[in-house]
């Protein structure tokens, strides 16, 4: 494990097993402890990087709301990828994660060789979607700081989940799950790299963006995980990984 520092802030990152480099974001309110069936069923396979957003898990929890937005987190990942001497990546990751991997793909596509969106969704092309949204992030930023930590919920992904600073995840809230523009939904048609669009059969939030997703990404495959929820991951992790090692032994070397 190590850190890369950012602008006020340290952020956390591992690397584990060898292959073909995959960058794994997890979701909001989650930390990288969510991706450690992947861990025991891919580290043979790939060479695994998983980080914890600014905010969350190990990573500092500064009290500067403006050392939290989506691209200070696409900066993050750079530098993990700098830092690991990786130049090219299969970005990956689910929910929130999954969103700043296109994100990275927008900024630095030249450093993407696949894409891995895991239960996720592309963001809003109208305003009206995007305040509905971001009131959700609000709503979870308000009852953090009422709360505590107990307001995280119980989902699979959470309860993975060690977290220094409630304050520091509404703050994530606020300026990392919040969105501000269709940017990133924009982009999709533009994203020419094989792509995996995976969801669990029981997400029903997800399965409409997915299914959006792998209809505008020209080289995009589709998976749903039989009964799985929204962390298909610890739902179903053999399915999960079948999934992901047949996407990336298709890469080739």
């Amino acid at each position: 494990m190590a850190y890369v520092g950012r602008p006020g802030a340290r952020i956390w990152y591992e690397e584990r097993g060898r292959g073909t480099p995959v960058l794994l974001s997890h979701g909001y309110g989650a930390t990288s402890r969510m991706w450690e069936p992947q861990v025991r069923g891919l580290a043979e396979r790939c060479r695994l990087i998983f980080w914890d957003i600014l905010g969350h898990g190990s990573s500092d929890a500064p009290d500067d709301p403006a050392a939290y937005s989506a691209e200070a987190s696409v900066a993050a990942m750079t530098a993990i990828l700098d830092a690991c001497d990786v130049d090219t990546a299969v970005v990956g990751g689910l929910s929130l994660g999954g969103y700043l991997s296109l994100a990275f793909h927008l900024a630095h596509p030249e450093r993407v060789r696949a894409l891995m969106l895991f239960d996720t969704g592309p963001g809003y092309r109208n305003e009206d979607g995007r305040r509905r949204w971001n009131a959700m992030a609000e709503s979870y930023a308000g009852a953090l700081e009422e709360r505590g930590l107990a307001a995280l919920g119980s989902g699979g992904e959470v309860r993975a989940a060690e977290h220094r600073s409630a304050r520091g995840l509404a703050l994530a809230a606020r300026g990392i799950l919040a969105q501000r523009d269709s940017r990133v939904i924009d982009s999709l048609p533009d994203v020419r790299v094989p792509t995996l669009v995976l969801w669990g059969e029981r997400d029903e939030a997800f399965v409409k963006p997915g299914e959006y997703m792998a209809a505008k990404i020209a080289a995009a495959r589709r998976a749903v995980v039989a009964g799985a929820g929204h962390a298909a991951n610890l739902d179903r992790p053999d399915e999960f990984n079948a999934a992901v090692c047949e996407f990336v032994d298709a890469l080739g070397t």
